[in-house]
């Protein structure tokens, strides 16, 4: 897959991990594991982009006598999925118009 469209979709996917509950990476990797493979090592700069982007914050909450970071989706974060799926219905039409006639080669 190519690197742009497979990044996009990793931003998306870990947006949309946050949307129902604030988590942390290892939860979030968890979470995606049944519906992707990706690694901390990956999820990592995701969650630094999404936020420089504005579309998490970041806060520490104490976890067995330790800082652990957590992850909020904000509102622009929640625009971002919506414009995604208006986006993804582009990608639609041309996956259907590439596939077109392609049963028969």
């Amino acid at each position: 897959m190519d690197v742009q469209l497979k990044r996009g979709l990793l931003d998306i996917c870990v947006l949309k991990a946050l949307l129902t509950e604030d988590s942390y990476g290892y939860k979030i990797v968890k979470d995606l594991s049944p519906h992707m493979k990706i690694s901390e090592s990956t999820l990592y700069p995701i969650l630094k982009r999404l936020e420089q982007s504005r579309y998490l914050t970041v806060y520490m909450m104490e976890h067995n006598g330790r800082l652990r970071k957590y992850y909020r989706i904000t509102g622009a974060g929640k625009v971002r999925i919506h414009a995604f799926l208006e986006e993804w219905k582009e990608v639609e039409a041309i996956i259907g118009y590439i596939k077109g006639g392609m049963e028969h080669e």
